[in-house]
């Protein structure tokens, strides 16, 4: 993925010193030799390289530093302070308002994944109850017309085009008026992809700004192009008022740093980032929580709002079921159905502290959400009976016809339905021995808080969940100790999202570098 490999350096750079005897000034100045080396690497700007050099310079003072703080976690914390400043330009990005018309403009280079982001960014909004619609102001690439309207039609998300008219500008101005006129909150205009050296396409761009008078104009950025990427920007900030910026094809192997660079040019903020070719591949952008993820250090907060979006905290039936110590097979069954709610699987894992960004490739992904459908197909051939007992397997270990009937019904063989049982039986397992960890729910709410834990009770805490996990998972964590980071962070936050854990506020983490 691009930035992961910025990512490691990064982190490696910041552990190296907990290695380190004496933090004097060598281990400190080798420290951040290797961070600037990292961001250089990765195509950042050599000018805002040296101005995050002289800035975490002038923050730590290591002769005169009081013998009782902790200077690596200082030094930590000063790095990450500037990492943020570096895709922070420090402004607003503009929100849309409920219940008025928010007309939207896209500009962008030729080839930088413009016109699938602007159905993206429709769609994100459609899932959120806003009325999206958009209109092809494209008339120089042969195609996209028939590509938006294809995008929109599969999102099902209103759309206008006229292929019989040339001009951009008259096609946006009456896609624009018709939307307006249906009452629609998110009205987004694609345009031509244009470069610098395109004066005519340029002119253009400023005739259709004129027509539709835009409340925002995103600028989207392809996060492959390098350091080049600075100069179109500038070109496109000195035509038109770019307001926000989008980066794409951040599920690439690119370096990606010219992208960064390229927000700090045009001193706009980024208000999404583009992690794959599928239409729920886009991700609202949060600087902190964006360098947390880069560093490994994942996104709590992010990940509870996720929960707090699908009300999960609601169900206090299951809530007081775990608290019993009780797991059927129908709630498994809606565990499953939320998880799938949440969104792209890779989105969820780089939210949980401790897992990298590339812990999860598309193909993985995509298998593990194969096998998630697949044993929720088979929960659909189960009866009643079977997915409300509470011994369920025992059900099934007396009566092989059911294993047999089931399998035939979902399309799969015998020893798929066993498998699904087998995990089955995981679940129940642990979730009956949280049930008797004392002080884990809150006797009136039913809700998990693992702050009443003592550490005792954490590590069996701790060790139910890790005999629940793929080793191979456990150890990209980092072993127990990355799972204890992980249930510490969440413990901090509340408690574990979807277990009534509320979420929490405040600074960095740095529990994943040793600290």
């Amino acid at each position: 993925m691009v930035l992961a490999e910025l990512g490691r350096k990064i982190t490696g750079a910041l552990k190296s010193l907990n290695s380190a005897t004496v933090i004097d000034d060598k281990a400190f100045q080798d420290m951040l030799n290797a961070v600037c080396r990292a961001l250089l690497e990765s195509d950042v700007n050599v000018k805002l390289v040296q101005q995050l050099r002289t800035n975490v310079k002038s923050q730590i003072d290591i002769e005169n530093m009081a013998s009782g703080l902790n200077k690596r976690k200082m030094i930590q914390t000063a790095v990450f302070r500037e990492l943020v400043k570096l895709v922070d330009p420090g402004d607003d990005s503009w929100t849309p308002t409920k219940g008025k018309n928010n007309i939207i403009m896209f500009v962008g280079l030729q080839g930088s994944g413009k016109t699938t982001t602007c159905t993206k960014l429709a769609y994100y909004y459609q899932r959120k109850g806003w009325r999206t619609c958009l209109v092809c102001a494209d008339t120089f690439r042969a195609g996209a017309f028939d590509q938006l309207k294809q995008n929109a039609t599969k999102a099902r998300i209103p759309f206008y085009g006229n292929q019989a008219e040339t001009d951009p500008a008259i096609i946006a101005a009456e896609g624009v008026d018709r939307f307006k006129a249906e009452n629609f909150e998110i009205i987004i205009v694609d345009t031509s992809g244009r470069h610098k050296q395109q004066e005519s396409l340029f002119e253009e761009m400023l005739q259709v700004n004129n027509a539709v008078n835009p409340d925002n104009i995103i600028f989207v950025m392809d996060a492959s192009i390098g350091q080049a990427c600075e100069a179109q920007a500038l070109a496109f900030k000195r035509q038109v008022n770019i307001g926000s910026v989008i980066i794409t094809k951040l599920d690439g192997h690119a370096k990606g740093g010219g992208a960064l660079s390229a927000v700090a040019a045009t001193k706009s903020p980024i208000v999404f980032i583009g992690t794959g070719e599928h239409i729920d591949d886009l991700e609202p952008f949060k600087t902190q929580a964006f360098i947390q993820k880069l560093l490994g250090m994942g996104d709590i907060n992010s990940l509870f709002e996720k929960v707090t979006e699908l009300k999960l905290d609601d169900n206090e039936e299951l809530m007081q079921k775990l608290h019993k110590g009780q797991f059927t097979m129908r709630d498994m069954y809606e565990q499953f159905q939320n998880i799938m709610k949440m969104g792209p699987f890779g989105q969820i894992m780089n939210m949980i502290p401790g897992f990298s960004q590339d812990i999860m490739n598309k193909s993985t992904e995509q298998e593990s959400v194969s096998r998630l459908k697949k044993m929720m197909t088979i929960m659909d051939s189960m009866n009643n009976h079977e997915l409300d007992s509470l011994d369920s397997p025992k059900l099934f270990k007396n009566q092989p016809g059911r294993v047999t009937r089931i399998a035939r019904g979902a399309g799969v063989s015998n020893r798929e339905v066993q498998e699904l049982i087998t995990q089955y039986v995981k679940f129940a397992q642990m979730v009956r021995k949280m049930g008797g960890i004392k002080g884990l729910f809150n006797g009136k709410t039913g809700d998990m808080n693992t702050k009443n834990l003592n550490p005792g009770q954490m590590s069996r805490l701790n060790s139910e969940m890790a005999k629940m996990m793929d080793p191979r998972v456990l150890q990209k964590m980092g072993g127990m100790n990355g799972l204890q980071n992980m249930m510490k962070q969440f413990s901090q936050a509340g408690g574990p999202p979807g277990m009534g854990g509320k979420g929490g506020k405040g600074g960095p983490d740095f529990s994943a570098f040793g600290l």
